[in-house]
């Protein structure tokens, strides 16, 4: 077990040391910090590397193998309602444990962040059930993605026109919140489980396509949350509201660093204690009444909790106390300078890195990898969505700097990515639409989304409208270029086929046959 956590950190810590350097050499070159911040922003590194070691062990242990389990027994169940409605209470149980959610509730001005949290829930908890049905029904997730997210767009682009003026300014100011709300709901806690459970609910099923649609939860999980959330503009304005600026603690010495990390971990130990409670209820009742798990497994998920409470405890002390104010006040130096377009590079470099930083990313590349034994790489899956954080972030720069409405990109970026869904292989689909959630984790949150906000407030922009909506940047990025990637993929696996395979090796045959098979499909 000591190995397999050592192991753990090593890869966060390869993975996080990139946007490391890459903030500190910003600071000297560009954005000149005090001495303390930086040493703030280095302890939040070095805390989140351990934190995230111990959560994605964690995350193996227990989330993964739970969510499986639950899959496979809630589609052995002859009643269907029971199924669906234990779906529902888990969507809504696994959401409200999220911890980017909370960190977005917090710093979404006038509105309860109770209520914020429990209308995103509710989405989530809806949309899983329909994720299952459609598993179960073998219904394409194309199909479902172009019914959804045509309504969605409908209604955002219609419901203003009908609306009385003050309700429709409340409403077009929600529109970014509503759809970063999307994003964040498929972070660390949500993830592992709803992976690993669309893997059981599919293994059920014994036909050629039962793998591909294993992918796709995460997808559809993100849709319900930003219906939900912007029916919340029609009752609150927040137009109005200020958005308070992250506060730079400061450290004149490494005593004084300790204690602000110190004095904060018991807030955040009790947040994820009463967030990952409710899953802990869950998963005994689950098990009192199915008898699944045996002595030694309910002993391996009983530790994998541990260490997801842990992981999650010390990741986001770290990222809340160190990273968060850093990256509001890198953010707004830069834009109140004459250097502010360096902000668009910066932000591409930034994002090509930042994505592997994500808990989440990790597991959803080892789940691809897996499935598509493995055919598709976690490399490559890393390339993809680096490249996708990359575009995403640079757009985002632009839109903010030039006050662009997030309409004039989403809607374009989402009927491409609609389209592309019809031509490229099933497996690339369920992937692509997951990995749009999975990028928008609690690092976006609570990094990207505080550079956002000071990006904003430097060039004088509207924070509601401008500084928000960069989760939902980050969340459709991917869409489109994991399903480019497939379509040439595809493309490449059915031209070797037709004209043979002579000269390459078994490996490669064999993904040729996996691909070849989800093209056809």
């Amino acid at each position: 077990m000591n190995k397999v956590l050592k192991e753990k950190i090593m890869e966060a810590f390869s993975s996080v040391l990139p946007i490391t350097a890459i903030v500190l050499i910003t600071s000297v070159i560009l954005a000149p910090m005090p001495a303390g911040t930086i040493l703030m922003f280095i302890s939040g590194a070095a805390l989140l590397i351990i934190g995230m070691g111990f959560f994605t062990l964690g995350a193996d242990m227990a989330m993964m193998p739970m969510g499986e389990g639950i899959g496979i027994q809630l589609t052995k169940s002859s009643n269907l309602f029971i199924a669906l409605f234990v779906s529902f209470i888990m969507g809504v149980v696994i959401t409200i444990a999220e911890p980017d959610l909370q960190v977005l509730a917090q710093q979404v001005p006038a509105i309860p962040n109770m209520a914020l949290v429990l209308t995103v829930a509710v989405g989530v908890g809806l949309f899983l059930v329909l994720a299952v049905l459609r598993i179960l029904l073998r219904i394409k997730l194309s199909m479902l993605l172009f019914i959804f997210y045509g309504l969605l767009f409908a209604t955002v682009c219609v419901l203003p026109e009908l609306a009385p003026e003050e309700i429709a300014t409340n409403f077009r100011n929600f529109i970014p919140v509503a759809f970063d709300s999307g994003g964040v709901t498929t972070g660390p806690m949500t993830v592992p489980f709803i992976l690993a459970m669309g893997v059981g609910v599919a293994s059920i099923r014994s036909d050629k396509n039962s793998q591909d649609d294993s992918f796709g939860l995460v997808s559809l999980c993100s849709v319900g949350p930003i219906m939900a959330v912007l029916l919340l503009g029609l009752f609150y304005n927040p137009s109005g509201a200020n958005v308070e600026s992250h506060e730079i603690l400061a450290a004149e010495t490494s005593r004084d660093v300790v204690e602000h990390f110190a004095l904060r971990l018991p807030h955040y130990a009790e947040e994820v204690l009463t967030a990952m409670g409710s899953i802990v209820v869950f998963f005994v009742i689950f098990q009192l009444v199915s008898r699944r798990y045996k002595k030694h497994q309910i002993g391996r998920i009983v530790i994998g909790f541990i260490y997801t409470f842990i992981g999650l405890v010390v990741f986001l002390t770290g990222v809340n106390v160190g990273f968060i104010p850093v990256g509001q006040l890198l953010g707004s130096q830069l834009a109140a300078s004459p250097l502010k377009w360096v902000l668009v590079p910066l932000s591409m470099l930034i994002g090509y890195f930042i994505v592997a930083a994500e808990p989440a990313v990790h597991v959803l590349n080892k789940q691809v990898e897996d499935i598509s034994s493995g055919a598709i790489s976690q490399k490559v899956m890393n390339r993809g969505l680096s490249v996708g954080m990359s575009i995403a972030l640079a757009i985002t720069m632009l839109r903010i700097l030039l006050g662009i409405s997030i309409m004039w990109i989403l809607i374009p970026g989402y009927i491409f990515a609609i389209i592309l869904t019809f031509f490229v292989p099933r497996i690339f689909t369920g992937i692509a639409f997951d990995s749009g959630g999975v990028c928008s984790g609690p690092m976006t949150s609570t990094f990207l989304l505080p550079l956002a906000m000071g990006t904003c407030e430097g060039v004088g922009g509207n924070l509601m409208t401008d500084a928000f909506g960069i989760v939902a940047m980050v969340a459709m990025t991917p869409l489109i270029i994991i399903q480019v990637l497939g379509l040439i993929y595809g493309r490449k696996m059915k031209a070797a086929a037709e004209t043979g395979i002579e000269g390459i090796s078994a490996e490669e045959a064999g993904d040729i046959t996996l691909f070849e098979e989800a093209f056809n499909g």
